[in-house]
């Protein structure tokens, strides 16, 4: 499997401490960093510009419906309540199109889910332990990726909080937050969550439906809903197909595969 294209350590505290590893092997600390990270953000913003060609970011067409506008825009933030499998959902469209992403303080964000999702690693930039320089860190890959995923930090302070959306609307970069974040445009959760493939005590996990709600400032304080598959037998994130059994009380909408409907569980779990 490939590997992240630039892992940023654990930072200790002090300007520009940060250490870097690339995929070079190369590794630099401290006033040697701030070299290396300035190599970086050139070699993103040079990358980037050639691929990039609108600042509407298209996610997986199955979650298009649940954000205001279709899409991921620049300068805005969102937020996504205890589901990582949706984050990197969020994540793949963009990063399948050229996007840089960057994820700052989840050390437990999973590289192979992340791939599995569709998230390019090459494309990818890792900060798992940014300890008290959170927010220098999130500030600066702001300035050179164009999806900046975070969780957020214990005792966050409104003041920060602002800084950072003005930064990121100065930066015209896109903001995750798994967590609460009152400036998103929208936050999305799973209500509901089902796996399939488990059988009568014996199988493995082959499949997931779940429930999306999403609400927030973009749909002016409405609310929309979508029953997916995250993912299905093919690891893929799509709508479970509406033209069987929808809107059945407590059940789940029919799949358009056999296979599939056979080996789901019924249980459903909360969250």
């Amino acid at each position: 499997m490939s590997e992240p294209a630039v892992l940023l350590a654990e930072a200790t505290p002090g300007p520009a401490r940060v250490a870097v590893s690339a995929a070079s092997g190369t590794t630099a600390t401290g006033a040697a960093a701030s070299g290396t990270v300035r190599e970086l953000q050139e070699r993103i913003k040079q990358m980037q510009s050639t691929k990039l060609s609108t600042r509407s970011l298209q996610t997986v067409p199955a979650l298009a419906p649940l954000l205001p506008g279709g899409a991921l825009q620049a300068g805005a933030s969102y937020s996504v309540e205890g589901s990582q499998a949706l984050l990197m959902a969020l994540m793949a469209g963009p990063s399948a199109a050229g996007a840089w992403c960057a994820v700052v303080g989840i050390p437990d964000f999973g590289a192979e889910a992340a791939a599995r999702a569709g998230v390019e690693l090459d494309r990818l930039v890792l900060v798992p332990h940014p300890g008290d320089q959170w927010l220098a860190v999130a500030s600066a890959v702001i300035d050179v990726v164009t999806v900046v995923v975070t969780a957020t930090p214990p005792r966050l302070s409104d003041a920060v909080a602002a800084r950072l959306a003005a930064r990121i609307r100065q930066r015209e970069a896109t903001l995750i937050v798994l967590g609460s974040w009152a400036a998103s445009e929208a936050t999305l959760r799973i209500t509901e969550s089902s796996w399939g493939g488990i059988g009568q005590g014996h199988g493995h996990l082959a499949s997931r439906q779940v429930v999306v709600s999403s609400a927030g400032k973009g749909f002016s304080g409405q609310k929309r809903q979508a029953r997916l598959w995250l993912p299905d037998a093919r690891e893929q994130v799509r709508p479970v197909n509406p033209g069987f059994g929808a809107g059945a009380e407590g059940g789940w909408a029919q799949t358009d595969r056999a296979d599939e409907w056979a080996a789901f569980a019924p249980e459903k779990l909360a969250g």
